[in-house]
């Protein structure tokens, strides 16, 4: 085994994260501004697995009502406002409409639950309240079936799930953390007082150590792998409930930039959402998961049971030969013994094994709390450390990379920038604004014309922007740039695909050497 650092790799951390999605990479932000020497590792890329496969939206969970979450749902709808204001780029408000089903819940009830909703979050001026209204002669009838009277509104929001992973990433890596994606954590021994790290850079399948004061495990569905792989479980450690969550998406068929909130007959919900400007995104569904998560595929049975929740509910139908593309998820949920997947808590908990060299868990969670959960965690790294926390908090006002917008409005954003390059597209400079924010100027300076960003692939596909996803985002495969620096890889045809693939061997070279 060749023991070595590589590419400027220092051999001491404070803390290693091992696993590279949104918890892994909210904490690495979070410790290395606060003065921590960081290493994350990631054996795939960035967002590789649940954290690019969520129904991408950031919410309060209004479900969870039902199960007396409320303190979870609190602290998710002032985490909702909080990332409305750090990355306006990549969350968006959005308004959901909920046909009434009378049999299902009743009128009362489901208002009750609307306003303890508005009650618990925090007023943001760009949300708007909760109401109910008839649906005669509203533009909703025309999407819905004749058998619904009434609805209900109210506001949510959608994130590009792994942009938000990539940017965090991003962020901590600009403020001295050492992000490795592609490299694997082989073992993690305790070592006189200290942790001796084996990584694998699964690139070059070259091995080297590192050491670390201590180890967090934020490997997602892989937190008691980790645990087990390396002999550090016991009988009592915390374990994780598997859910497979799948979604489909199909041609967008109703009109309005809003989604839909569907209640079934079996106490879940379905939601309906625009998805990339031509889509709708239809899910989720929740089953138990054997096996490995990267192994997830949705189901027949998952397919029918979305697409008959559409049909019952609008005018035109959806089946299996109207689905363009559909992924699965898997979510580590803290198992507390519930029999029902759909009421297992979205809840979290840190589990510390300070037995030696410390040893920090992640237990659960949900895309919304990412931030939060960092925050504590980063706290509790700092006492087991036994160091002074000298900055202490600061993710909840520091915009993400790209976010750094006036009063965090996008739509004057996107009106300065239009006088500001009137030579891009009004959806290639929309795409922009939405993906990258004011970094957005990084593609585009220096240039007045689109012949200024390079070889164009095909579909609005230019040069610069692959160039800055390599050299900015980390991106280091076709996958890890059509499908989580960005979703490219719902729009462009295969020719536009083959182009990009053929030329990136090239343009890796150039920009990694």
């Amino acid at each position: 085994m060749n023991h070595r650092t590589t590419n400027n790799l220092r051999a001491n951390f404070d803390i290693c994260i091992i696993g590279g999605g949104v918890n892994g990479a909210g904490i690495a932000r979070d410790a290395v501004g606060r003065g921590l020497s960081t290493l994350l590792l990631e054996k795939g890329d960035l967002a590789n697995a649940t954290s690019s496969m969520s129904s991408k939206m950031i919410h309060g969970g209004l479900r969870y009502l039902e199960y007396y979450e409320f303190g979870l749902v609190r602290s998710a709808l002032k985490e909702r406002n909080v990332l409305l204001n750090i990355a306006p780029h990549i969350v968006s408000p959005m308004r959901f409409i909920m046909p009434h089903e009378p049999y299902l819940r009743p009128a009362w009830l489901i208002r009750i639950g609307l306003l303890m909703y508005d009650f618990l979050a925090i007023r943001h001026k760009r949300l708007k309240r909760s109401f109910g209204f008839k649906l005669k002669d509203s533009v909703y009838t025309q999407a819905l079936g004749g058998q619904y009277t009434k609805a209900f509104s109210y506001s949510d929001c959608w994130v590009d799930d792994s942009r938000l992973v990539v940017l965090n990433a991003v962020d901590a890596a600009k403020r001295g953390a050492h992000i490795r994606p592609h490299h694997e954590c082989v073992s993690a021994v305790r070592k006189g007082g200290r942790w001796l790290v084996t990584v694998r850079d699964n690139l070059t399948n070259t091995e080297y150590c590192v050491t670390t004061k201590m180890v967090v495990n934020a490997a997602g569905p892989w937190v008691r792998k980790v645990l087990d792989h390396n002999q550090l479980a016991d009988e009592e450690t915390l374990n994780v409930r598997l859910v497979k969550g799948s979604h489909i998406i199909v041609d967008k068929f109703y009109e309005g930039d809003h989604g839909y909130l569907l209640q079934q007959p079996d106490g879940r919900v379905i939601f309906l959402w625009p998805y990339e400007g031509r889509y709708t995104l239809i899910g989720t569904t929740e089953e138990a998961h054997e096996g490995d998560p990267k192994e997830a595929t949705i189901s027949g049975a998952e397919i029918d049971y979305l697409c008959a929740a559409v049909n019952r509910s609008f005018r035109q139908s959806v089946g299996p030969d109207d689905i363009k593309w559909s992924y699965s998820g898997v979510r580590p949920l803290l198992d507390d013994g519930a029999d029902d997947a759909k009421a297992v808590t979205r809840d979290y908990k840190l589990e510390l094994d300070d037995e030696g060299a410390p040893l920090l868990s992640i237990f659960g969670g949900k895309l919304t709390t990412y931030r939060a959960l960092s925050e504590k965690a980063v706290a509790k790294i700092f006492d087991a450390l036994g160091l002074e926390d000298d900055k202490g908090a600061w993710t909840h006002k520091a915009p993400l990379p790209g976010g750094q917008m006036p009063q965090r409005d996008f739509d004057q954003f996107i009106a300065s920038q239009s006088k500001k390059f009137p030579w891009v597209p009004d959806d290639l400079l929309l795409r922009y604004a939405k993906a990258y924010g004011t970094n957005m100027d990084q593609i585009l300076q220096h240039g007045d014309s689109l012949l200024g960003l390079g070889v164009h692939y095909g579909e609005g596909v230019y040069e610069k922007e692959l160039v800055y996803m390599i050299k900015q985002e980390m991106a280091r495969g076709l996958e890890d740039i059509l499908w989580r620096r960005s979703k490219l890889g719902v729009h462009i045809g295969e020719e536009t695909q083959q182009n990009i693939a053929n030329d990136l061997p090239s343009l890796f070279a150039e920009v990694l050497g």
